[in-house]
């Protein structure tokens, strides 16, 4: 039995980090029964463990929620929990297509931060219908009328009727419900009787189902042991199961038009499900796809090696694994001299680098070493050939390069008054270009146009420790500008270190190289003999540190006799160091890739 159109609503929740989406999330999951008291715990939605640690959504969740309103009706709410970070902004747009109504949560003590103006305009761009939620207003800091004229005079909603609520007391969660029922539209199109038409959401791996694929049934009904048909991968697989998140998988007999679930199929890779992708009858195939969403870009590029080149298999499989559960994450072969066969892959950004890597050592078991974060660079030749870089270390011939373009974003940063000269600051040592500087509502608001590769190293973190967690951080790319871009070359006992490389502005090249050099310096262990550390641009050293050499006390055995036995121990000493110098191999340890990464003192 499906349920009528006009009693679903489809929604998800906007908001910055840590406005407080998934403890909405978690006390309307409470309200509505879908969890027994025992069941319960804090971020119910956030399945992973790093989730729950750090306190972030990394993957959009779906949900389904029986409510009976005020007025006596029965109403099936689906709600899909967001990310905040503006690295998953790709998984927000996915929801918001789904969906057809948004609550804004605004944290009442914080009021609008720059990842919240990013979401409601992509809310606003899918006509969503939103309803404002002021959140926190139980603790002391609230200010509930600042924020109220805060998000009708910078977003430009109504927030007269704005709901109150504290989701981690549970104040004000039915006025909520409330407002999903009377606010937010319900499903518009959607006949049964026309051919199965549905959009793909999301997928994700589970070790005893395969791949469960979370669908929204636009057209159509579908059922168990129905044929269904891929539009895009144009594969066809027979329904084992249908079913809903409430919030435990819940298997049902039918998906009706409107409607939110999931459907398992035995399909074995996640890369057979094109996120985006329509699927219909393979008998009645519908006869136009549906819009698909558009392909997320990836903005950051690393290379990550297996410690061990035994592990390469492993790696390579945990990858596609992961790919399942995160279409935005893309990776391709590659080969280096120094750290033997592995992955160059693409994130949308550090903090998106930084969980994969910590699922893949988690979830897999895997030690990886990660090469510098480098972004996509293009290049104009001197015979007018167009090449884009993506790893420094395979950068051509300089006479051969007419010109280097490298990405620049525009950085909107919210931030208190009293942090704005530090972080100021900190964008023009980050050769960023300042466009714009307002107040809203009591803070600062600062456009900057920054150089991506300058922002990829540690200025989150950097923002982040200057204003105290309190300044946010919202970019997007505008386009690549020529500069003056020189690559670095890191040499250890006279060995470049591919993965070291990095391209830097001229005007920075030899402030890098001296930090690079003396903090690998600290942290390369000392050798039998001397071990120069170097940075060089071409044939040009522009710094050098040396480590120098453990002495083993060879003449210790040495009673009386004449000084020339001493003597010729020592230069035996000393032919054996030479030897091992030329011959010597300096391993480098894995810490000592992601601390000399972890740059910038300035």
């Amino acid at each position: 039995m499906t349920t009528d159109k006009s009693h679903i609503r489809n929604f998800s929740i906007i908001a910055h980090i840590d406005h407080g989406k998934s403890t909405l999330a978690d006390r309307l999951i409470q309200k509505c029964g879908g969890l027994t008291d025992r069941e319960m715990k804090e971020q119910v939605l956030d399945a992973m463990d790093i989730e729950r640690e750090r306190g972030i959504t990394i993957k959009a969740q779906t949900v389904r929620l029986n409510y009976t309103a005020q007025d006596g009706e029965d109403y099936v709410l689906n709600l899909m929990d967001t990310p905040g970070h503006v690295d998953f902004a790709y998984e927000v747009s996915r929801c918001l297509a789904a969906c057809e109504g948004s609550l804004l949560v605004v944290d009442a003590s914080q009021g609008v931060e720059a990842q919240t103006l990013a979401n409601v305009y992509q809310a606003i761009d899918q006509n969503h219908e939103i309803v404002p939620v002021l959140n926190k207003i139980d603790l002391p800091a609230a200010d509930i009328e600042r924020v109220s004229e805060q998000i009708e005079d910078v977003i430009g909603i109504d927030a007269s009727d704005a709901v109150q609520i504290s989701a981690k007391t549970g104040l004000g969660i039915e006025d909520v419900l409330e407002a999903i029922v009377k606010r937010l539209p319900a499903p518009q199109e959607g006949d049964r009787d026309a051919p199965l038409k549905a959009s793909l959401i999301d997928a994700y791996y589970d070790p005893y189902l395969g791949v469960v694929v979370i669908v929204r049934i636009i057209d159509g009904v579908m059922k168990k042991k129905q044929k269904v048909k891929m539009l895009r991968t144009k594969a066809t697989y027979e329904l084992d199961h249908v079913g809903v998140f409430a919030p435990k998988p819940t298997y049902v007999d039918e998906l009706g038009p409107g409607e939110v679930g999931f459907l398992i199929a035995s399909i074995k890779e996640v890369a057979d499900c094109a996120v985006g992708d329509t699927i219909t009858e393979e008998k009645r195939p519908t006869d136009k796809a549906l819009p698909g969403y558009k392909d997320v870009q990836p903005v950051v590029f690393c290379g990550l090696f297996p410690m061990d080149a035994g592990d390469f298999d492993d790696l390579r499989a945990a990858m596609g694994k992961l790919r399942l559960n995160d279409a935005s994450f893309t990776w391709e072969m590659e080969t280096s001299a120094a750290l033997g066969m592995g992955f160059r892959c693409g994130f949308l950004g550090l903090l998106h680098l930084e969980i994969i890597q910590e699922r893949l050592s988690r979830e897999f078991d895997l030690d990886l070493i990660a090469t510098a974060p480098s972004v996509v660079y293009e290049m104009t030749m001197t015979n007018g050939e167009e090449l884009e870089l993506h790893n420094p270390a395979d950068m051509p011939e300089v006479t051969q390069i007419k010109e280097i373009r490298e990405p620049w974003i525009n950085a909107t940063i919210y931030t208190p008054d009293e942090y704005l000269g530090s972080i100021l600051k900190l964008c023009q040592d980050r050769r960023g270009i300042q466009t714009e500087l307002t107040y809203v509502g009591g803070r600062a608001m600062i456009k900057y146009e920054l150089p991506l590769n300058e922002v990829v190293f540690d200025f989150y973190d950097r923002l982040k420790s200057i204003s105290r967690g309190y300044a946010s951080f919202d970019y997007e790319i505008v386009g690549h500008r020529a500069e003056n871009l020189v690559k670095m070359s890191i040499l250890v006992n006279d060995e470049p270190v591919d993965a070291l490389a990095m391209l830097v502005h001229r005007d920075r090249a030899e402030g890098r190289g001296r930090q690079m050099c003396e903090r690998l310096k600290e942290l390369i262990p000392r050798q039998m003999f001397k071990i120069p550390v170097q940075a060089a641009i071409g044939g040009k050293v522009i710094a050098r540190e040396t480590i120098s050499a453990l002495r083993k006390d060879v003449t210790a055995k040495c009673y009386g006799g004449d000084a020339t036995r001493k003597k010729k121990l020592l230069e035996k000493q000393k032919a054996g160091k030479q030897r091992m110098r030329q011959f010597g191999k300096v391993e480098i340890p894995q810490e000592a890739f992601v601390a000399a990464l972890r740059m910038d003192g300035d």
